[in-house]
């Protein structure tokens, strides 16, 4: 599992397993160590209608809607977004992606759990 933060966008990319194993059992989460404080990042499927998440001690989760997991995590579609508002009304860009090969091959990353990539089908 990948993130990426910038300002207010938050991006989770999974790979195939991953997004099994989210489907499957309605979360998947990682850790990155630091000297002082571990920073846990998380997906969770939810009940809510909408996608959101949050950050609570030092966890942040996205929670993804049951249903809209479902159909992402069964089908081709390969993306999940929204922007969540904030309470003072500006916006939070959240976007949940199943994770392709790359076009230009990174030797050092195996990219064999990858989602094979639609501009590589040609």
């Amino acid at each position: 599992m990948k993130i990426r933060i910038k300002g207010n966008s938050l991006r989770y990319r999974l790979t195939k397993s991953e997004v099994s194993t989210l489907a499957e059992q309605g979360i998947i989460q990682e850790k990155t160590d630091f000297p002082a404080n571990t920073l846990t990042y998380a997906i969770k499927a939810s009940t809510w209608a909408e996608l959101t998440a949050d950050f609570k001690q030092s966890t942040i989760t996205l929670h993804v809607p049951q249903n809209i997991l479902k159909q992402w995590a069964d089908t081709d579609q390969v993306s999940i977004e929204s922007n969540m508002l904030l309470p003072d009304g500006s916006t939070f860009y959240l976007l949940l992606e199943k994770d392709f090969k790359c076009i230009d091959v990174d030797a050092d990353e195996d990219q064999s759990d990858f989602f094979e990539n639609p501009h590589l089908a040609c």
